[in-house]
């Protein structure tokens, strides 16, 4: 299991309502050239709502399908891949008032890769690594948008 946890300067739902942006999403792994594309049309995920992402890692582009398989705001969501390139992906996001304004936001993923104990090594030596940075980039992304709309406030 991956976690990545950071505490942000600003309410749960506001940071819960981040998270579930798609274009906050995009915007906070450009660098891969990431796209997102939701079931509904709509920018904001809820329960039940697909989105495809679309990017390029590892010098290869990539394809995933989440589904919003669990939706208690502004507690925590959790999203799982339907389709693409891990035998499993469960993400779960997690969002802690801990007082004055702040909240704890904890990042919790697993991954299943294919191909058997290869697939297991890969994830270990290679993948978990770079999602783990993934997680890091995006939760910084989200700390500094949600602490300058909570500061407007």
């Amino acid at each position: 299991m991956i976690e990545v946890v950071s505490v942000i300067d600003a309410v749960p739902i506001r940071v819960f309502d981040l998270e579930l942006d798609v274009e906050v999403h995009a915007e906070s792994l450009s660098d891969s050239r990431e796209t997102a594309t939701t079931s509904t049309g709509r920018s904001r995920l809820c329960l039940g709502d697909e989105v495809t992402l679309s990017a390029r890692h590892f010098g290869l582009r990539w394809r995933m399908t989440s589904r919003i398989t669990a939706y208690e705001p502004p507690h925590r969501f959790i999203d799982e891949q339907t389709r693409g390139p891990f035998r499993a992906l469960r993400h779960e996001h997690c969002f802690e008032d801990i007082g004055d304004r702040r909240t704890r936001m904890t990042d919790r993923m697993t991954i299943s890769a294919p191909l058997g104990p290869l697939g297991a090594v890969m994830t270990r030596v290679l993948l978990a690594p770079y999602l783990r940075r993934l997680l890091t980039r995006r939760a910084i992304h989200i700390k500094h948008l949600a602490e300058a709309r909570d500061n407007r406030e």
